[in-house]
């Protein structure tokens, strides 16, 4: 039995598998909550003023001004925003926006890899152009309207992609060599972690070989690569302990491991905790 929903496009009012809210008529007669949920589609907060918090992955973050939270398909997230913010808040399938398009999937990708990211007032104020923009075209749906809010998508991602970089850094071939593997490694292993978990399997996706794999780990993340598997089967075990009513057996077996025991032993050295203590401590 589900504890926590998952909510899918179906569900909602997604007519065009996207949506744009303005934040301010959802917060005039208070705070805003979302209890704790995931869900199938991207979900992206532009705070242009306010205040808050928010969960993302067992991860808090403050909600601030000139703010951007970024939802991947997926992940589960709880949050709060006080009245009086202001910003915008949208919604879309991966099929939207990118359904067979590789550099339109490359850049969602590289976007959606930061879940927060905090903007000069510059940069956001040309995004918030944007942004209203799309709020525009989406509310008259005039003729091509989707062709216009994909077109503005790209501009918005775009945008956030180059502050991410830091322009105080030359950044050569090789390090941006590492930063793309490491990005394509992150959406493999987001989509192949219950089946896949050893670092061979995901060198052979990214077609380079595991030493290389382990190299482009440690030098962006000082980590090698079975201690960032390790990491996905921790997130993905706590997602399901916390998501759904499953047994530990279960969750177990849906992660595929046919030991329970060896699960069990591998979640305590990982976390600290048992499956069973860290859903009763989550509460």
């Amino acid at each position: 039995m589900e504890k926590i929903p998952v909510r899918h496009l179906k569900d909602s009012f997604f007519e065009d598998r996207f949506s744009i809210k303005a934040i301010e008529p959802l917060v005039i007669n208070g705070a805003m909550i979302h209890e704790l949920h995931r869900h199938d589609f991207y979900f992206i907060l532009f705070i242009r003023t306010g205040m808050g918090d928010h969960e993302i992955d067992f991860i808090k973050y403050k909600v601030d001004n000139y703010s951007v939270f970024f939802i991947r398909p997926g992940q589960v997230h709880q949050l709060k925003l006080e009245q009086g913010t202001t910003g915008f808040m949208l919604q879309f399938a991966s099929d939207f926006y990118a359904p067979r398009d590789n550099v339109s999937n490359m850049v969602l990708r590289k976007v959606s890899h930061k879940n927060h990211c905090h903007l000069s007032t510059e940069r956001f104020e040309r995004i918030y152009l944007q942004l209203q923009a799309i709020f525009l075209e989406f509310t008259q749906k005039q003729d091509r309207y989707k062709e216009v809010v994909k077109a503005s998508l790209d501009i918005i991602f775009i945008e956030l992609v180059r502050e991410s970089n830091n322009p105080n850094n030359i950044v050569n071939k090789a390090k941006l060599y590492a930063q793309e593997r490491l990005e394509e490694l992150q959406y493999l292993l987001e989509k192949n972690i219950r089946t896949k978990k050893q670092v061979s399997e995901y060198a052979k996706m990214l077609s380079i070989t595991p030493y290389q794999l382990n190299a482009i780990t440690k030098a962006t993340l000082e980590k090698t690569g079975s201690e960032l598997i390790n990491e996905h089967i921790i997130l993905e075990a706590k997602r399901m302990l916390i998501g759904t009513g499953n047994q530990v057996n279960q969750v177990a077996d849906m992660l595929g491991y046919d030991d329970t025991s060896y699960f069990i032993r591998f979640f305590k050295k990982q976390t600290g905790l048992t499956p069973e203590a860290f859903r009763q401590n989550f509460k």
